[in-house]
């Protein structure tokens, strides 16, 4: 059994990230967890989610008691314990230190599609609320604290090439890289947060990640200045990416 790891995976909303999450939970020797952070999130803003009180009443809110947990003991046969962590959920008031404790990976997509997919839900998001300013952030505090560059998933190049962005990720942070992580069952999981009721239904009818397909449905004009600051934000790590 090899020595536990633990992988904080920073997305931002309408992502592959819970795709992600099930590749990752299709390892043998791998749990995870599914964004761990949110109630103290719902519970700490005014934002108006479906099952909000839900998930403030069921899942701990005090974000530093979640943070230790994030490095605590593996369940017996698991030496990898998966993170799934939404961006916007960490709030001004959350000291980042515990991150130097675990390995920190970035999962990005472009902006203008980000948008078009939250508009749908949202008319009019605000920058924060596309994680796209937190994730920035947290990228550079980890450069900044390690010296090292961490690594950069595009969601593109997932969908593209599952196999190849994975064996990439996985040789980045040290992990061999397992076939089981290019398919799994069908269905919920017990692993999923109580939200799953709201957000999660083409997850639970995939497979396997989905294949790339091409966009140009153009931005909305009142969405336009959000799409540049996201845009400028995002190049920054985009050039950083695994896969060129």
């Amino acid at each position: 059994m090899q020595e536990p790891r633990y992988i904080a995976m920073w997305s931002g909303p309408r992502n592959i990230s819970t795709a992600m999450m099930r590749s990752w939970e299709n390892r043998a020797d791998t749990i995870v967890h599914d964004e761990p952070f949110y109630a103290h999130y719902l519970a700490n803003t005014n934002y108006d989610h479906p099952g909000k009180q839900e998930i403030i009443d069921t899942y701990e809110n005090d974000w530093r008691k979640v943070a230790a947990q994030l490095t605590g003991d593996l369940p017996a046969g698991k030496s990898i314990y998966y993170q799934k962590h939404m961006t916007h959920h960490m709030l001004p008031n959350m000291e980042k230190d515990w991150m130097l404790n675990v390995t920190n990976c970035f999962l990005i997509r472009e902006p203008r599609r980000v948008l078009l997919s939250f508009s749908k839900v949202i008319p009019n998001p605000e920058i924060e609320q596309t994680g796209i300013p937190q994730q920035i952030d947290i990228f550079n505090f980890v450069r900044e604290q390690t010296g090292q560059i961490p690594p950069v998933l595009s969601a593109r190049d997932v969908l593209t090439n599952p196999h190849r962005a994975l064996t990439a990720l996985c040789k980045a942070i040290g992990i061999p890289f397992d076939e089981a992580m290019l398919s799994w069952n069908a269905g919920k999981r017990d692993s999923d947060g109580i939200w799953a009721k709201y957000w999660y239904a083409a997850v639970e009818q995939s497979t396997k990640f989905m294949d790339y397909r091409a966009d140009d449905t153009p931005i909305p004009e009142h969405l336009q200045d959000v799409l540049e600051e996201c845009d400028e934000m995002y190049q920054e790590m985009e050039q950083y990416r695994l896969l060129k």
